[in-house]
């Protein structure tokens, strides 16, 4: 009876091992599958802070977008992202007739998927009026049922109050959109100052996707409203970023804040701290791209001496990027390296001469304002 049972459980796992090994006809070509990984995006805390990275301006095809709002979570999870939102058209559905509408209906449908992988959705919508005024962004709001979905000039004001009503953080998007084609739409114009004198107006869109929008900064600067940089994306981010190549992200907003939580990027906002970034550019008030730098960039101490019967002697330093962000340095005070490219994540040398105690050089890859680029020091 035990050899029975020993030979009955040596034919079982004989006949399992064979039928592990048989081809079932399907051979896997795994070699080109995109493998699935999330990139780390690297930015050192700033003053204590963490450097969330965010798109607070995006669609699906609850509005004009082409995509499902699953595969807006899936892009933020695959490129670092912390924070999105879907900023869905008030006004404009033109695919209504194919997908329920609701501004909030893209939330609902992707809020399981980004939970799931860690990104922080937050509501929103777009205030779509004619230009001037333009298209404002409302986030963090409660619900879609009072917004105005007449576009009619006469009910603009009440478009706006009905996103205020709901505490929301409003930003004017793209000011600079249709400048070229409608007179005076690239001012600052009454209706925009009304909302700002009203308290109704707390940030701009400095940068929307590839266009950086000059006046807005400086408006932004002179009326203390925070700066904003986005996507404003309608279709894949890999169908408009090129984002296969090493280095290459979407435009994104900076936030500085407390911890990664809804309530602490809402804090961060209200307070202004943010920086904008697109491309290999920065832009922002000059306190926090000044911080953002210095929490970024290191000088180590003298690290070689030499003699040059020309200019005296000559000491060599090791600048480094500790970032995943991008500097040009130009020279502007002291006799030293004239230009400086700090690729992320990595060193350059700078040489100066001797007897010097620091260096002025200017971040052209910055701007605190439209005209004007982040000066620093390097105390040698």
């Amino acid at each position: 009876m035990r050899r029975r049972s020993i030979l009955l459980a040596l034919i079982t796992a004989t006949s399992m091992s064979v039928f592990a090994q048989q081809d079932d006809g399907i051979m896997q070509l795994k070699e080109f599958r995109n493998p699935k990984k999330r990139e780390v995006i690297n930015i050192p805390n700033v003053n204590n802070y963490q450097v969330l990275k965010c798109d607070f301006h995006m669609h699906t095809v609850f509005t004009d977008g082409h995509v499902w709002p699953n595969v807006r979570v899936q892009e933020a999870w695959k490129e670092g992202l912390d924070a999105i939102s879907f900023t869905e058209h008030v006004e404009y559905t033109p695919h209504k007739k194919d997908v329920i509408p609701g501004n909030l209906r893209s939330y609902e449908l992707a809020k399981k998927m980004a939970a799931e992988n860690n990104i922080l959705l937050i509501k929103g919508t777009e205030i779509t009026r004619g230009t001037p005024p333009g298209h404002f962004n409302a986030l963090f709001i409660q619900d879609d049922k009072n917004l105005i979905v007449d576009n009619s000039s006469s009910l603009d004001e009440k478009a706006i109050q009905a996103a205020v009503d709901q505490n929301s953080f409003i930003f004017w998007n793209h000011p600079g959109w249709k400048a070229a084609t409608i007179k005076g739409s690239y001012e600052w114009i009454p209706f925009v100052e009304k909302m700002y004198a009203e308290k109704k107006l707390h940030g701009i869109e400095v940068v929307n996707g590839f266009g950086f929008h000059k006046k807005a900064l400086d408006w932004a600067l002179d009326r203390n409203l925070t700066v904003i940089g986005n996507t404003d994306i309608h279709n894949l981010i890999a169908h408009d970023y090129d984002i296969s190549r090493s280095g290459i992200h979407r435009t994104m907003t900076l936030v500085m804040a407390r911890d990664r939580s809804a309530v602490s990027i809402r804090e961060a906002l209200e307070q202004g701290r943010t920086v904008a970034w697109s491309s290999n550019y920065l832009f922002g008030k000059e306190e926090h791209l000044r911080d953002l730098f210095y929490a970024c960039v290191t000088l180590s101490p003298a690290y070689h001496h030499t003699a040059s019967t020309k200019n005296g002697n000559t000491n060599y330093y090791e600048l480094t990027n500790n970032s995943d962000l991008y500097f040009e340095l130009e020279l502007k005070e002291g006799n030293a390296t004239k230009k400086l490219t700090l690729y992320p994540e990595s060193t350059q040398v700078l040489t100066a001469s001797s007897g010097q105690t620091a260096l002025t050089y200017e971040v052209v890859s910055t701007y605190i304002r439209s005209d004007r680029h982040l000066q620093i020091k390097l105390a040698l």
